[in-house]
């Protein structure tokens, strides 16, 4: 954990991958981050499952967090939550928006509890326009941000990536959304401040980045960046499996074409023009192509790494485990306070000049319920009724409850 945003207290109502992993990051950069769960918990702690009572969905996406298991469809469990927001300086939940109504948690509600609060909404599409009603999952934002129909532009058939991208870009400006406020806020800005992040806008603007290309000048222009959308971009075969390649300018080009034998190739001369060579980027990736069949892999990365040409080995999922770079950084190592089962964690990626601590396995089902509600001014007595009418859970009562319903 990195103590960035200790004494920051975020109120987490999320559930799967985006609200958690968002929740997550923060957490990490020291963030006091209390997760609530219904008393069913997080439907991700059932998600591959590998024999343990929590899933690796679960477990890479809600470490430094407290736990809290709360029925907020109960008046008692959304009072216990208005105490949580009164204290708080962040509301966050990736649920629709008219369920967040029905349970308190919208942005009117939420800034009477919290004249202060910032209140982070990440939900499927933009409440301005008229899809805001429409459930979203992450195949249904592939497809609807044109990502899935990317690859209908280059070999005719739209595809999702088999990664939940969708969701975790969206958690990614769930993260810069809350900390622009926090820092508004630190910077005097007062009242409560609403931020609202749809996962439709989210990848619509990440996939047009660079697509948007000639549209962004005229109406009739074409979307699509001709480099990116060529059918011969793609990983290489060469004599032992597959390799990346990626002469990017045209110096990089030269040295490729001396190392591959295609001198005739740079003596050309439209080679020379960058617009040229750019709109005649199929012609240089078939020739790449075709380059790289007659030696290894390995024997390319040496050559081209000589040479400075960017290229990379195609990892599969189980190489990554054992890379040789993520090795060295220490990439998957666990804390020692983690469950011995546990045998890799994902760490944050950005490093900062700043000490670190020891990370928090994430917790069981209602693991710190008797000890947010205290910090909140229940006393015993009171959380053990809160316990006992089923509007707060603990870990033996939730387990009871998870085995009541699985019966």
């Amino acid at each position: 954990m990195i103590p960035l945003l200790k004494g920051v207290r975020v109120i987490e109502v999320g559930a799967v991958v985006l609200g958690p992993l968002a929740g997550q990051i923060l957490a990490d950069l020291g963030a006091d981050v209390i997760k609530v769960e219904p008393l069913t918990g997080d439907v991700a702690r059932v998600s591959h499952p590998s024999g343990r009572t929590d899933g690796a969905l679960f477990i890479n996406n809600n470490r430094n967090k407290r736990m809290i298991a709360l029925d907020l469809k109960q008046p008692g469990g959304r009072a216990a939550l208005e105490r949580l927001i009164a204290a708080s300086d962040v509301l966050m939940h990736n649920m629709r928006i008219d369920a967040a109504e029905r349970l308190g948690l919208g942005f009117d509600a939420v800034a009477k509890v919290n004249p202060r609060i910032v209140h982070c909404a990440a939900i499927g599409f933009g409440q301005r326009g008229r899809y805001r009603d429409r459930p979203a999952f992450d195949d249904i934002i592939q497809a609807a941000s044109g990502l899935a129909g990317l690859a209908a532009e280059n070999n005719g058939k739209p595809q999702f990536m088999p990664t939940i991208l969708a969701d975790k870009v969206a958690a990614l400006h769930v993260v810069y959304g809350i900390l622009a406020a926090l820092v508004a806020r630190g910077n005097g800005r007062e009242g409560p401040i609403r931020v609202e992040v749809p996962m439709f806008e989210a990848m619509v603007s990440f996939v047009l980045n660079e697509h948007l290309a000639a549209a962004t000048f005229a109406d009739d222009g074409a979307p699509g960046y001709p480099r990116i959308m060529s059918p011969d971009r793609r990983p290489y075969r060469t004599a032992d499996g597959w390799i990346a390649v990626l002469p990017y300018t045209g110096e990089q080009w030269r040295r490729f074409l001396d190392e591959a034998g295609r001198n005739d190739v740079a003596a050309e001369p439209w080679f020379a023009d960058p617009r040229i060579r750019q709109s005649r980027i199929d012609d240089l990736y078939a020739v790449v192509a075709s380059a790289l069949g007659g030696r290894t892999t390995a024997e390319w990365i040496a050559a081209l790494s000589e040479r400075d040409v960017p290229c990379a080995e195609v990892n599969l999922l189980d190489d990554l485990l054992d890379d040789p770079h993520l090795s060295d950084i220490g990439f998957f190592d666990v804390d020692p306070g983690f469950p011995a089962d546990i045998r890799r964690t994902l760490p944050q990626p950005v490093e900062f000049s700043v000490a670190t601590e020891r990370d928090r396995p994430p917790g069981a089902l209602g693991q710190d319920t008797r000890s947010v509600l205290r910090d909140c001014g229940y006393d015993e007595s009171e959380v053990d009724a809160l316990v006992g009418s089923g509007v707060a859970a603990t870990p033996a009562a939730s387990a009871d409850a998870r085995s009541g319903e699985a019966a």
